[in-house]
């Protein structure tokens, strides 16, 4: 009877653990992404949101299209294409990063074959930059060359497609070094990448050259120099020329207490406190930014 009831008993652990194993499996498991939806900005205009990786921009040519970003998988991009196949038989012929973050390159590899790739020259140089962590940039693969950026500029670019004239801008270092702006003054829009959360804390990549106090004078530059109705973000809904400057005027605030702060001797730790613990990253930023 008692070898009966220790076998029973370890027959019983192995399968409690085995349950406890799979279901930690299964609870780890990634969530699947929602679906791309298509959703117009403008006539021949779109944005993608949905999948995996940040939201993509669409303009609808004459004979071609051009995208702005490239979603983060080979799922989500066919996602895109086939969205846009419902909207034009045209080709994808070109296509604009806003920066060099994965969640908005990665998917250049999985883009038609002969797609022209564009960015600002900080950005195609930031491809080739280890992550936070240290981890070499795998773009270093010359077997990925022909999915990097072969055209660059530096100050501001025109990008023709058929009769339609679409600006690209750079305004400065912000959330990155080689942050595009993609502006399409007929209809008065613009595309920013990641240089405004509206959903979350904004994100500033210092350890690749970024700068708050930067961010905010390329925001202000640009509402400046472009007369921009409806700013389509990397993560965020549409917004307008008011969460701008809204937003300009958040981060004004945060630099100006963290700056206070700074001055009187307390550490960053200290600082660190007196905001909301998502707000670390940036207040830790903003601290090492003052002198």
């Amino acid at each position: 009877m008692k070898r009966v009831f220790l076998k029973f008993f370890s027959i019983l652990v192995l399968v409690i653990l085995f349950s406890t194993s799979v279901f930690g499996q299964q609870s780890q498991a990634p969530a699947a992404p929602a679906p791309v939806v298509s959703k117009q900005v403008e006539p021949n205009i779109y944005t993608f949101t949905g999948g995996r990786g940040a939201n993509t921009g669409a303009y609808i040519g004459e004979k071609e299209v051009l995208l702005i970003d490239s979603k983060q998988d080979s799922a989500s991009v066919a996602q895109v294409l086939a969205a846009i196949k419902k909207l034009t038989n045209d080709p994808v012929t070109r296509l604009v990063n806003t920066h060099a973050d994965g969640d908005h390159v990665f998917g250049n590899r999985f883009q038609p074959a002969g797609v022209t790739f564009i960015a600002h020259e900080n950005c195609l140089k930031e491809f080739f930059m280890p992550s936070m962590n240290g981890t070499p940039s795998d773009w270093n693969n010359p077997a990925l060359k022909e999915f990097l950026p072969s055209v660059t500029y530096k100050d501001r670019m025109d990008l023709p497609v058929g009769a339609k004239r679409i600006q690209l801008y750079y305004f400065g270092v912000g959330h990155t070094t080689g942050d595009t702006v993609v502006y399409f003054p007929d209809e008065k829009v613009a595309f920013i990448g990641d240089q405004i959360f509206t959903a979350r804390v904004q994100l500033i990549h210092a350890y690749k050259g970024g700068s708050s106090f930067g961010e905010v004078a390329a925001l202000e530059k640009m509402l400046s120099t472009i007369d921009a109705q409806k700013f389509v973000c990397g993560h965020n809904d549409v917004i307008d020329r008011a969460a701008v400057q809204n937003h300009i005027a958040q981060m004004k605030d945060l630099q100006e207490k963290v700056r206070g702060l700074k001055v009187k001797g307390q550490s960053i730790e200290e600082v660190q406190k007196q905001f909301e613990q998502n707000q670390s990253a940036l207040i830790q930023t903003i601290y090492n930014e003052i002198k």
